[in-house]
């Protein structure tokens, strides 16, 4: 489990600073306070790139608890997203950003290939059109050889780590609980690591 864990967050913190390059490249930007990506309610993930973030749970005796409050959750938005007010959801921030999903570090900074094969930035509208120069530079650049990280590669490289639980592919709250149960099954009859609090 640990192992798998590390392998995710070695991951993650090579992404982060592939993503760190190419903004500082182009000087495409999220919009500060800005969460309206986070409030879609399809937004898919899988289960493994939550495992840091179960893990960490289990750790700190959180599992248990957070596992109920998503079984009973009938919202389809992320469980970590944090609106700023009642009255404007789409101003928020994320309740655990260190631990976020591969899908939420990838999208507005991350690519996909077309049917003819060329690179296309999967980012936001919010950004396409307060940022339009930077936006239509940043293609321009791509297509001159820019670097930007690709979401098929990092699928792939994250079912590497995992197949089981990298190939498959949930709405984002149910694939947070199936990595939850996983921790939770996984140390169901094995020592616990060490720095696990115990739950009261």
């Amino acid at each position: 489990m640990e192992s798998r864990v590390k392998a995710v967050e070695a991951l993650f913190a090579g992404l982060d600073l592939e993503i760190a390059t190419f903004q500082s490249q182009t000087g495409l930007g999220c919009k500060a306070g800005c969460g309206k990506c986070c409030t879609h309610p399809d937004i898919d993930a899988s289960p493994l790139e939550f495992l840091p973030w179960a893990f960490h749970l289990f750790l700190n005796g959180k599992a248990e608890t957070t596992l109920e409050e998503l079984k009973i959750s009938e919202s389809s938005i992320c469980p970590l997203y944090r609106p700023l007010s009642v009255l404007d959801s789409n101003s928020g921030r994320c309740g655990d950003y260190k631990y976020r999903g591969l899908i939420c570090r990838l999208f507005g900074y991350g690519a996909s290939r077309d049917k003819m094969g060329e690179l296309r930035l999967a980012t936001c509208k919010i950004i396409k059109e307060s940022q339009a120069d930077l936006y239509e530079n940043s293609k321009v650049a791509m297509k001159n050889g820019l670097y930007v990280p690709i979401f098929t590669d990092y699928y792939m490289n994250l079912n590497q780590i995992d197949f089981r639980m990298g190939n498959i592919i949930l709405p984002i709250n149910k694939a947070m609980k199936a990595a939850i149960e996983e921790v939770l099954q996984y140390y169901a009859y094995r020592p616990f690591p060490e720095g696990h609090k115990v739950t009261a």
